[in-house]
């Protein structure tokens, strides 16, 4: 099961004097044990399974995929202005 480690958001900073939009992408992670077949729902979670000393994890075990996404937004390139 995917979590969210940032949501999206965009805040507007001036940058050179001039007023910027800066944009965060959500980011979300899939942690998965490549051996079990395990999901993780935190970066803790995994860490704890790999720390357990009643398991057979191993770090190499654990695969960390990250999806990006980035909505469509309307950057004003038809008037140069935001």
């Amino acid at each position: 099961m995917p979590f969210i480690e940032t949501e999206a958001k965009i805040e507007y900073k001036k940058i050179n004097g001039k007023r910027t939009a800066v944009i965060t992408p959500e980011c979300q992670i899939t942690l998965k044990n490549l051996e079990t077949g395990q999901e993780y729902m935190s970066d803790s979670e995994a860490d704890a399974d790999v720390d357990n000393p009643e398991t057979t994890t191993k770090r190499e075990h654990i695969s960390r995929s990250v999806e990006i996404k980035v909505e469509d937004i309307d950057l004003g390139s038809q008037t140069g202005e935001l």
